[in-house]
């Protein structure tokens, strides 16, 4: 098995009004890490992830995951968050979970209950019903209860609180295929850096820095979160 998940070469998306959100970045990240993305607004994190799922088409280069052009096979390779609820309020958590099991091969019904029995969330209730924290909470389950080989989290834990991100946090240190890899775009590179292996830096649309965690804390004697600062001079 090529231990190379993802192979970015050549990559851009201009917009019609002349802006270019990714800017020829040409990247290759392997399997079996955690990997943060990061950047200020603006930066093209978000565009890169929806290229990466399909949602939006390159202007140039291209997206291999595990071997494949992205399209409609690597779909079912990839498990996305995004950073807005795509869920409907009237939904019972059990519907949902039904869904799921019926549109990916690859979800584990009785590992999204073990995750909800472990956290006390009702599979009876309403979308509508819960908590910020808690919807947060079933979108992540949702995510990790499928046996992918990529795990695409756009800010899983903005807006929560820190029981909760620590909550997250846990979850997708245990529940993500050691095969797999996860990448994670956050604001919160304080509360995140724990679980990182590497880190992406954008800005303007260009990759800045593609590196170790480790790397960064021996050659600059820094957290990611200050060396990020630092970079960025934020």
């Amino acid at each position: 098995m090529n231990h190379e998940l993802i192979e970015i070469t050549g990559l851009t998306k201009a917009y019609d009004n002349g802006n270019i959100a990714v800017n020829n970045i040409s990247l290759t990240l392997p399997r079996g890490k955690i990997i943060g993305l990061l950047g200020p607004n603006g930066s093209g994190k978000t565009t890169l992830i929806k290229m990466m799922n399909g949602l939006l088409t390159p202007t140039q280069g291209s997206i291999r995951i595990n071997g494949e052009s992205v399209g409609v096979g690597t779909k079912a390779q990839v498990s996305y968050l995004p950073d807005r609820t795509y869920l409907s309020g009237n939904d019972r958590i059990s519907d949902v979970l039904e869904y799921f099991c019926d549109f990916y091969p690859d979800f584990s019904l009785e590992k999204s209950r073990e995750m909800l029995k472990t956290l006390g969330i009702d599979p009876s209730a309403r979308m509508r019903t819960l908590s910020k924290g808690t919807r947060e909470k079933v979108q992540l389950i949702l995510v990790m209860s499928r046996k992918a080989k990529l795990y695409i989290l756009d800010e899983p834990i903005a807006g929560v609180d820190p029981a909760a991100r620590d909550y997250i946090l846990r979850t997708i240190i245990n529940n993500y295929n050691p095969e797999a890899s996860v990448l994670i775009s956050t604001h919160l590179i304080g509360d995140i850096e724990q679980v990182l292996d590497e880190v992406i830096f954008m800005r303007y649309g260009y990759l800045v820095l593609y590196t170790s965690v480790d790397n960064i804390r021996q050659e600059q004697g820094k957290s990611v979160d200050a060396y990020f600062r630092e970079v960025f001079a934020c």
